[in-house]
């Protein structure tokens, strides 16, 4: 199975947070589960910690490229491909950054763990 971590998704794993449910975390520790974490996300998150509303360990440059290289994470770039379907979808989210989100676990058919009720909302496939 491919996963699609959601942002806080992939900070609340890092941290060790108990709003991951239990069945959520097995599955993202299974050595069987292929992680996918999008470019769009080290972006999003990269952007909150300049801006003083994440603290992360490290400077976001180093602390992803760790977790990028120590992780089992398989890397997910923005494409046009991924572009292209963002006027198809329904006006659920007004955020960009989860509009991507949505349109990359589409194109990619992608589970997306994610526990924002809004994307749930969306014609894909959620776990959570």
């Amino acid at each position: 199975m491919r996963i699609l971590l959601d942002s806080h998704t992939l900070l609340w794993e890092e941290t060790g947070d108990d709003r991951i449910p239990e069945g959520v975390r097995s599955l993202i520790d299974d050595p069987a589960t292929r992680l996918v974490l999008r470019v769009a996300t080290t972006w999003e998150l990269t952007l909150k910690a300049l801006a003083g509303r994440l603290g992360l360990p490290e400077p976001p440059a180093g602390y992803f490229d760790g977790l990028i290289r120590d992780a089992r994470f398989e890397l997910l770039p923005i494409e046009h491909r991924h572009v292209a379907v963002l006027p198809e979808l329904p006006q659920i989210h007004d955020d960009p950054f989860d509009r991507m989100l949505v349109a990359q676990a589409l194109v990619d058919d992608l589970d997306l763990v994610t526990g924002d009720e809004r994307i749930r909302r969306y014609p894909i496939r959620t776990i959570w």
